[in-house]
Parts: C-alpha cells; sequence; structure tokens
C-alpha cells in the first residue's frame, strides 16, 4: 500500500520526481536480450515461410490468414522491432516487401478496411521505419533509398484512406470497402464510430504531415479529434471530467452514450493524449489538459480494490455518472494504463501520477502470476472493496472461483480465460523500469515472456490459447498477429536492454514517442 494518497501535493510530487529521475540507472540482460531475438526469427521464419506475403501466419496448419487487409500486416508490423533488434535481414526482407505492396487493393475476401487498424500497423510501421532509418541514432544500410520509397508508400495509404474523413461533420467512418471500380469507398451503413477507433490517428497522421510539409494529413485528423477534446453534448458524453462515452455520430459529433473504461474500444484515445503532448508540447497542450482530467477523475472515481485484496490496484469501467454504474471488470487490453499513467506523470513532473500507475502495473502483475500458466487473461473481475457487496453491480465471485478469488483478487468470467498474445502487461512493465529503474520489473518482464514461449509455442510460430488457467493453456487458437512482432517482442526486448535514443527517459529528454503498436517516432522539434 502506499503511504499518501493519490491527491498528494502536487509541488512535493514534482520535486519527489525530479530527484528520482536524477538518480535512475538501468541494467542490461545480454543473454535475455538474446532468448527475445530468437523469438522474434522464430516467429519471422515461420511467417516468411508459411504465410508471407499474406497477414498472418497460422502456425499449426503451416498456412495464413489476410486479417489485416492482405498487405502483409505482419511484415510492416515487425519492421520497427527489426530496426531495434538490428536484424539487418530482415528489414530487408520487408523493405523489398513494402515497394511491392499495392494499398489500393485488398485481398480476396478482405475487401473491408480498418482505418484504425491500418494507421496504427501499416501507416504506423512505415512512418516510424522512415524515422529510424533518417535518424542518426540508427545505423542502417541504405537508408536514404529505402526512406524515400517507404515514405512514397505511406503518403500513397494516407491518401487512399482519406475518403474516411469525408462526412459531414469530419469524424470518420471507419470501415472502408476496397477493391470497387471507384477505390475506396465508406462503409456507408456505420452512422457512429468508436472513442478508440476516432481518437487513434492523430499521432501517426501528424506525424506524416511534419514529416512531408504537407498539413492536411494532421488537419483531417485534428477536425476529427475535436469532437472529443471539446465534447458538444457532455450530459450526454462526459459522465465524469475528462472521461468520456464510447460512441459518437459521425454526422454531427454527438456522442450517443455515457459508458465508458480504459479498455477496447476507448483505451488508445486516453493513451494519445499524453503522447500528443509528449510529442508537441506546444501544439498540443489542450491534450495534456484533457489526459490531466482523465486521470483525474479515474483516480477520484474508477480506482477500485478488490474485497479479498486491499493491497491491489484495477480500475473500474462505468455506465453513466456514479457508483452505482460503475462496472468492476477489466481486460489485459486495459492494463496498458499503468504505463500510460506512468509515463504522463514523468512528462509532467508529478509523482502522484507515477505512483498511481505503478499501482496499477502492480494489479496487472497480479492477474500474471495467480494463473496456472503465469500469464494474464483476456477479462477479469472483481468485487469492490468499498462499495455494498449486496449492490446490483458488485456481485461476488461466483462459487467455483471462491478460493481463487480470495488469494488472488480476481476471478475469470467463463470463457474469457484467453491470451491473444497481448502485450500491454510487457509494456506497462517496461514504463514501470524505465521510470524507476528497479529491475524487478526486469524481471517480471523475463518471467512473462518466459511463461509465454513455454505455452504458447506452436507449430512454426506462436499461438493464442484457450485457458491461462489450465494446464498448457488449454487449446492453441492457431493465430500469430502481427502485433506479436510490433509490441510483445518489442517491449520484451527493450526492458532487457541497453539505453539508446528511441529508449523512454526518466528525465525530460525523450526525443522518440510510441504509438499504441509499439511504433516509434521521432518527437517533432528534436534535433534527428
Amino acid at each position: 500500500m502506499l503511504s499518501y494518497p493519490w491527491t498528494v501535493a502536487v509541488a512535493l510530487s514534482s520535486v519527489s520526481s525530479a530527484l528520482a529521475a536524477s538518480s535512475i540507472s538501468y541494467v542490461s540482460h545480454p543473454e535475455r536480450l538474446e532468448f527475445v531475438k530468437e523469438i522474434f526469427q522464430r516467429s519471422w521464419d515461420g511467417y516468411y515461410k508459411y504465410a508471407f506475403p499474406n497477414d498472418s501466419l497460422k502456425p499449426i496448419s503451416r498456412s495464413y490468414m489476410n486479417d489485416r487487409n492482405g498487405w502483409g500486416a505482419s511484415a510492416v508490423d515487425a519492421i520497427s522491432t527489426a530496426l531495434v533488434m538490428g536484424n539487418q535481414d530482415v528489414v530487408n526482407q520487408i523493405v523489398d516487401h513494402i515497394r511491392t505492396i499495392q494499398f489500393n487493393q485488398t485481398a480476396q475476401g478482405a475487401e473491408q478496411v480498418s482505418l484504425f487498424e491500418t494507421t496504427i500497423r501499416y501507416l504506423g510501421g512505415m512512418v516510424s521505419a522512415y524515422d529510424f532509418m533518417t535518424s542518426s541514432a540508427m545505423s542502417y544500410g541504405d537508408a536514404q533509398t529505402d526512406a524515400a520509397v517507404i515514405l512514397e508508400q505511406a503518403i500513397n495509404l494516407a491518401d487512399l484512406l482519406s475518403v474516411a474523413f469525408d462526412t459531414p461533420s469530419g469524424v470518420p467512418i471507419n470501415n472502408l470497402i476496397f477493391n470497387g471500380p471507384a477505390g475506396p469507398v465508406v462503409d456507408d451503413t456505420q452512422t457512429t464510430n468508436g472513442l478508440a477507433t476516432i481518437g487513434t490517428l492523430v499521432l501517426e497522421w501528424t506525424r506524416l504531415s511534419d514529416i512531408t510539409g504537407d498539413p492536411k494529413y494532421a488537419e483531417l485528423t485534428q477536425v476529427a479529434e475535436d469532437y472529443l477534446l471539446n465534447v458538444r453534448n457532455p450530459q450526454v458524453g462526459e459522465p465524469y471530467p475528462g472521461l468520456v462515452g464510447s460512441n459518437v455520430n459521425v454526422s454531427n459529433g454527438n456522442f450517443v452514450d455515457s459508458s465508458g473504461a480504459w479498455t477496447g474500444g476507448t483505451d488508445s484515445f486516453y493513451e494519445y493524449l499524453i503522447k500528443m503532448y509528449l510529442y508537441d508540447t506546444d501544439r498540443f497542450a489542450v491534450y495534456k489538459d484533457r489526459w490531466i482530467a482523465a486521470v483525474d477523475s479515474s483516480m477520484e472515481y474508477l480506482a477500485s480494490s478488490p474485497s479479498s485484496r486491499p493491497d491491489l490496484t484495477f480500475m473500474a469501467g462505468y455506465r453513466g455518472y456514479g457508483k452505482d454504474n460503475l462496472v468492476f471488470q477489466s481486460q489485459h487490453l486495459a492494463c496498458f494504463d499503468g504505463g500510460n499513467i506512468i509515463l504522463g506523470g514523468l512528462v509532467l513532473d508529478r509523482q502522484d501520477y507515477v505512483d498511481f500507475g505503478l499501482a496499477l502495473v502492480n494489479g496487472c502483475h497480479d492477474t500474471y502470476i495467480s494463473t496456472y500458466t503465469g500469464i494474464g487473461p483476456e477479462i477479469f473481475n472483481w468485487q469492490d472493496s468499498k462499495l455494498a457487496p449486496n449492490a446490483t453491480n458488485n456481485a461476488p465471485a461466483p462459487s467455483d472461483y471462491t478460493d481463487f478469488y480470495e488469494k488472488a483478487g480476481f476471478w475469470i468470467p467463463s470463457g474469457d480465460g484467453t491470451y491473444q498474445l497481448r502485450p500491454e502487461v510487457i509494456e506497462s512493465y517496461y514504463y514501470a523500469y524505465r521510470a524507476t529503474g528497479d529491475t524487478k520489473y526486469q524481471d517480471w518482464a523475463w518471467d512473462a515472456i518466459q511463461n509465454i514461449n513455454e505455452t504458447c509455442i506452436a507449430g512454426v510460430g506462436y499461438s493464442s490459447i484457450t485457458d491461462v488457467n489450465a494446464p498448457g493453456g488449454g487449446s492453441k487458437i492457431d493465430a500469430q498477429e502481427s502485433f506479436w512482432f510490433a509490441e510483445v517482442l518489442k517491449y520484451s526486448y527493450l526492458i532487457q536492454a541497453d539505453d539508446a535514443p528511441w529508449q523512454v527517459s526518466a528525465d525530460h529528454d525523450n526525443t522518440w514517442v510510441y504509438n499504441t503498436e509499439a511504433h516509434p517516432f521521432k518527437i517533432s522539434g528534436k534535433p534527428i
């Protein structure tokens, strides 16, 4: 338990944070780095032999799936990780592939294109590769030629995707249909778009504008973002200061509900608020203010401790204002929240934010160490320690999970014990380590990747599993998604690695910021 409340004085927090940052040192573990690089190579070799140039590997059946447009999502998503690892052979293979992608056509059966997923994986991967290849911090072969090709392809893709913003409000429609005679068109059956799928475009598209000098890409996403930053109907759309609903009407930009959380569908909107401020503190000060409002409300209203484990902290969801509308359920996807709040604490010199983030990281760590496999579940529930135990929204653990809940502080709803090769817990370990220098977070990440390797290794790669609380993870799902390369293996590598310019800094000297797919971008105005 922390020795002071979340509302600790800002002035004292700032002093504490500054002193802590100045004394942090980091430790490299070469043997762990080699282990992660071997996992990356095994995953890549299986993908390259049996799935390339399609999107994702089915490692058990030694086949592929085109779950992300058929443009080779795993290849493009892997490029920044291969660059960080210094894997020039894989980088060369990916660059050769990027040259050939015809972004105006999708694979058969993959005609529906997600603006959000395509932005964070493809556009994000290419913009990051361009930044690396043109940076003095990276030793790379034919950097200028390859960077020019990649930038041209990023522009081609953004131009095709731009049709999504052609709505009465400027709020984009997420789903596009490719392969038609007129080129990409919007799925006009959609009348709403989600918070994350609107609010997780601005970093990638703004960076593209800054690289090219063409403001149109940034302007498209920033018009849409304005409806999220300045809620037009706060009585519905903003039940708590800074915490908003989940879905927006694309015709007028109004929120259509009052539900939300730091979970899938809403999560990366909040993530990008502080990251946009880090990217450019002058242009995006209002993003910082909105992030502060969201985190302050989260600390006041959503922070929750399980009745059986008051030492743990989780973050509830909500279906409107008030304690009776809280939802005591979270997700592996939400476990990025600790890392994001730690980052904000570092950027703003707010030790209270860092400490709250560390508490959330500790809670997510418990979801890993409490299961049979040592891996956390897709979804977990708990009973809040402060709300009445007979409240309609505060049910106890099911009878078959009573003993588990008493020890672990959470239970896994039926059918929700999957692990889909997700990165968020290791991602938050990474931020916790970079903020504190405490090597226990390296050890936690090391334990996690070893358990994932042991449980999820399958066929010629790695597979999702059905039950983290069963021997062997239950059964395999035969899917190795692209974010395995982009996120899980990158964060598992970075947390054990030497310091480098692209590593997150506990001081005010960051020169890179990571998108939600863990692709690093150069911060605006910092020397290349």
